[in-house]
């Protein structure tokens, strides 16, 4: 692709989840830093959007696909608003059903489509339990890389920047109260139960924290039964603040952007804030770091892993869904002090 002086405009797909879609914030970053004639339009769900506020040369294209892009007549309607915006080539960062029917209606013009190799079958050689080959796999924020390789703009990650901390809105101010106190966010939930940390354990790290009289605890969390449960512990703790259900997703991130320190689990949470440069503490149970969805440019060493030694079989999936019998307890294994230390050892710094 002709890359000298003539604009790109490039779409870029990747619906969901979110953790994935946040994944793509430093391939995007170096992309448009590396080659200031590229125009990005990202294809995604409309309540993803805040989380490209703040890039240049880019743009964000709601899909709706519960009601309006829904189906194949419903992606063909997506295609159609998508034409006249006239994109010289198409990198598919998600590589599911929808994203492959839009591939054959953008083939009826020609343009490149380029897909992400999610390397299932390393995948499924690390996760399976028996002949697991247990071993680090490509980043998927080098998957994501490659696609724009292939396009012709070859990326070196090694060079990403943070994206700027966010100033903080009068309605987020008035939540947290700005004092001396140093912030540390905590988003104790995963979307499966094998990455989450038990929540006694959490609690008594907050209660930890919360002694000290040195730091404020943020807790982030999303859905009703999480926000119950996050707001019994800030009853609970004079120095702990539940956000959960008060920020919309916007406001979160400039919270986020604030943060001197975040612990959650392997979730959205970490990739969003490891895309500020805020350093993350992650635990992590069923899962591992070796699938490649560790956060971006953090240290290995601010991540705690269940013990493989006891759990052979970790991990057990990429996404954490599967929990074998007698698993239910991995997690256990990652000590309340391990975590504590670590989270203290980077306020301190």
């Amino acid at each position: 692709m002709d890359k000298k002086g003539k604009q790109t405009h490039i779409l870029l797909i990747r619906l969901s989840a979110m953790g994935d879609v946040a994944m793509t914030i430093p391939v995007i970053r170096t992309l448009t830093q590396q080659y200031p004639q590229v125009r990005l339009t990202i294809l995604t769900k409309k309540h993803f959007k805040p989380i490209f506020d703040g890039l240049e040369n880019v743009e964000v294209k709601e899909a709706d696909v519960k009601k309006q892009h829904k189906g194949l007549m419903g992606l063909w309607r997506l295609y159609k608003e998508l034409k006249p915006l006239k994109f010289d080539a198409v990198a598919d960062l998600h590589n599911v059903l929808r994203s492959r029917i839009l591939k054959k209606y953008f083939g009826l013009e020609g343009v490149p489509f380029v897909q992400i190799d999610k390397g299932r079958q390393e995948k499924k050689a690390l996760t399976r339990s028996k002949n697991k080959v247990f071993q680090q796999l490509k980043s998927t924020h080098e998957r994501y890389a490659d696609v724009f390789r292939k396009l012709g703009f070859p990326i070196n990650l090694s060079n990403a920047k943070p994206l700027e901390r966010v100033q903080l809105s009068e309605k987020v101010l008035g939540l947290v109260q700005q004092d001396t106190k140093k912030w540390v966010g905590i988003a104790p939930f995963a979307a499966h139960v094998g990455k989450m940390y038990p929540l006694e354990s959490t609690e008594e790290i907050i209660k930890t924290l919360n002694h000290t009289e040195k730091y404020k605890i943020l807790l982030f969390g999303g859905g009703a039964k999480e926000v119950e449960v996050l707001e019994k512990l800030a009853d609970t703790y004079e120095n702990a603040l539940c956000m959960a259900g008060k920020l919309n997703l916007s406001e979160e991130l400039q919270l986020i952007s604030n943060l001197d320190v975040m612990l959650s689990m392997d979730s959205g949470n970490a990739h969003m804030a490891t895309n500020y440069g805020i350093p993350v503490v992650t635990l992590w149970g069923v899962t591992h770091p070796y699938a490649g969805f560790y956060p971006f440019g953090q240290s290995l060493e601010n991540a705690l892993l269940a013990n493989r030694e006891a759990y052979p079989l970790i991990p057990t999936s990429v996404y954490g869904n599967k929990v074998p019998d007698g698993y239910e307890d991995a997690m256990k294994t990652i000590k309340q002090q391990e975590v504590l230390n670590k989270l203290l050892g980077l306020l301190e710094i």
